[in-house]
């Protein structure tokens, strides 16, 4: 996209009010997003924000509790659009 990925904050965010830990979006995802933590209580974590593809949402999709939320494509995309303009002024 012309911006370094980590400058992107595109990932999914976790109700865990909603979430059942089914797994489905874990067992979904082939970019290693989430993680499973064991303890107490197991508990879905984003453990890396960063492989998640910037305005994918499919593993929100496999989600029947709708748990998963992303940030406004809208508002990523003017954020991507600005980041641009900012590189072509230090190039």
């Amino acid at each position: 996209m012309g911006v370094p990925r980590a400058k992107i904050p595109w990932c999914p965010t976790i109700d865990y009010n909603k979430c059942d830990y089914c797994m489905e979006c874990d067992e979904f995802c082939p970019h290693g997003v989430f993680e499973r933590r064991e303890g107490e209580e197991k508990k879905l974590v984003i453990a890396h924000p960063e492989n998640c593809v910037v305005f994918c949402k499919a593993c929100g999709k496999t989600c029947d509790p709708d748990a998963l939320s992303f940030p406004d494509k809208k508002e990523t995309t003017q954020l991507i659009k600005r980041l641009r303009e900012e590189g072509k002024d230090d190039g």
